[in-house]
């Protein structure tokens, strides 16, 4: 394995490491260690040589990044945006210039004021900054491979690349397209890799502790059930092929599914739409083999180096989703920002973000922001049968001053002559509060059910982390009863109720939302036809 010591020799035994399934599937190939061998930095003549060598590496990083995001598409173009607009912060580089005066090296002190942000993230109590620190590892790498004008090798084609996390730039210059996997030691499921990997079906598995960096074999990662085979694995490598084959057959007779009507095996009809995080998503996927738009965010459009997006900016990109959309209902959510999902100029920092002024509660809070946003979505009503969703409701005099705003602005766009239309507000139930007693909110117009969150408040457990993963379960018997208690509330009062988080994707979480009174789920593009293929085999 590349960056290994020499003169040891493979594992004599078989050796299996469990660890948390990020993206499921199966690889067989060679190790590829992801640590890159340190390159020296030569220092220049001056400090203020060095300051200049420092501000050339963050440019010329910044321009590929910048190369990488034009041509990503929806998560990976945000991620990258994301990437480029730290990149661009002041304050990550006024520290290593600051440091480079005092007569610090350039890539020492960038890997300084780096190490200083990392930990900040790493400290964090909401998951989703823990796991963002892999961004600025990142970010940190591509200017230290600038400075010393050094970058990772290449790994062959079909390889397991293994280490203690992967940068996302790394993962999106990888071919997949011959296979391959990743198997980290630390790592998270909740990681923008972790989406990017389900997204393109690469299978990864994190958490699996120290990975022994002498192992030069062939090495079977089983990331369906979360493990990786090491050394000579006898028996354990025929039911290694028999689950991949299980598991590619499974995917093959899905496909037969994907332009077909969802129904149970009993014929009971269910809906399935798609995800989105952009208008780019759409390119891909037809229509006709969805029934609409569940959950499209909006966060991919605040966020960016050139600021919060203006109205127009907005206008456009919901029309063109509702357009292509043609007729069929398209669910946008108002920005979710805060918690797991800061914006440079429009969140706060706090020492717990999730429990803290994010989603509604944030675009409340700055209605002059909030109010860009909805006049936006007051237009592009006009192009489709768009429904709006607010984020992190927890009381219902939060959906009422939304929908105070909308009015509001709606009678504003009416005195002008703009042409606009008022869509159903609805809400999501990701806060037990709203999920114990929907009562409350019967004036939402419907409910979508976010299962990640809603899961993870009710068990108290992060989902990327791998010693309380057993308990982050949408199967636990006290999440499944809040989610039969929203749908069936939802059906006795006539309020549509659906579910947009990962577990409506996932083939094995599908039999149990359905029992619980579900009849509309919103997955991934990517897992459409498994999830239509996983409701033809429940009977309700």
């Amino acid at each position: 394995m590349p960056g290994a010591p020499s003169g040891l020799s493979p594992a004599p035994t078989a050796i299996r490491l469990t660890g948390v399934p990020a993206s499921a599937g199966y690889a067989k190939g060679p190790l590829f260690g992801l640590a890159a061998a340190a390159s020296r930095y030569e220092r220049k003549a001056s400090p203020a040589d060095d300051a200049d060598a420092l501000r050339s590496a963050i440019a010329a990083a910044s321009e590929k990044l910048a190369e990488l995001a034009a041509q990503s598409t929806g998560e990976a173009a945000e991620m990258l945006e994301f990437q480029l607009a730290m990149l661009a912060d002041d304050s990550l580089s006024d520290p290593a210039l600051a440091a480079i005066e005092n007569g610090a090296a350039a890539d020492e002190a960038w890997s300084a004021a780096l190490a200083a942000e990392i930990e900040g993230y790493e400290a964090a109590d909401d998951e989703y900054f823990r796991a963002r620190s892999a961004d600025l590892r990142d970010i940190r790498q591509q200017v230290l491979d600038a400075l010393t004008a050094s970058g990772a090798a290449e790994a062959p084609a079909g390889a397991i690349l293994v280490g203690d996390d992967i940068a996302p730039t790394r993962f999106l210059a990888t071919d997949w397209s011959k296979g391959g996997g990743i198997a980290l030691a630390a790592g998270s499921s909740a990681s923008h890799v972790a989406m990017l990997a389900r997204s393109r079906g690469v299978p990864m598995v994190v958490g699996l502790g120290p990975l022994p960096t002498h192992f030069e074999g062939v090495a079977l990662l089983d990331a369906e059930h979360g493990n990786i085979l090491l050394g000579d694995a006898g028996n354990e490598a025929d039911l290694f092929r028999a689950n991949a084959g299980a598991f590619a057959a499974r995917r093959r007779q899905a496909e037969d599914y994907l332009y077909r009507p969802a129904a149970t095996a009993d014929g009971t009809p269910v809906r399935v739409q798609v995800n989105i995080a952009g208008p780019a998503d759409v390119e891909t996927i037809d229509i006709a083999t969805c029934d609409g738009v569940g959950l499209m965010r909006t966060e991919f459009l605040f966020g960016k180096a050139a600021g919060l997006p203006d109205e127009e900016t907005q206008y456009r990109a919901y029309a063109r989703v509702l357009e292509w959309a043609a007729g069929k209902p398209v669910t946008i959510r108002t920005v979710d920002a805060g918690g797991d999902k800061p914006v440079p100029g429009f969140t706060v920092e706090e020492s717990n973000p999730f429990l803290g002024l994010r989603g509604i509660r944030l675009s409340l809070a700055n209605p002059e922001i909030f109010r860009v946003q909805i006049r936006a979505l007051l237009r592009a009503a006009v192009h489709g049968a768009l429904k709006v969703m607010l984020p992190m409701v927890a009381v219902p005099e939060e959906y009422e001053r939304a929908l105070a705003l909308f009015r509001e602005e709606a009678d504003a766009l009416g005195a002008a002559g703009v042409p606009h239309s008022m869509p159903p507000l609805g809400i999501m139930v990701e806060v037990p509060s709203v999920a114990i007693a929907p009562e409350l909110f019967s004036r939402a117009a419907f409910f979508s059910i976010g299962s990640n969150d809603l899961t993870q408040y009710v068990m108290a457990a992060a989902r990327d982390n791998a010693s309380v993963a057993a308990l982050n379960s949408v199967a636990n018997p006290a999440v499944l009863r809040l989610i039969a208690g929203v749908a069936g509330f939802g059906r006795d009062h006539a309020i549509p109720v659906s579910l947009c988080g990962d577990a409506g994707g996932d083939p094995a979480a599908i039999p149990h939302l359905l029992r619980a009174g579900l009849r509309d789920l919103s997955v991934v593009p990517a897992q459409l036809a498994l999830a239509k293929a996983a409701i033809a085999g429940v009977a309700v």
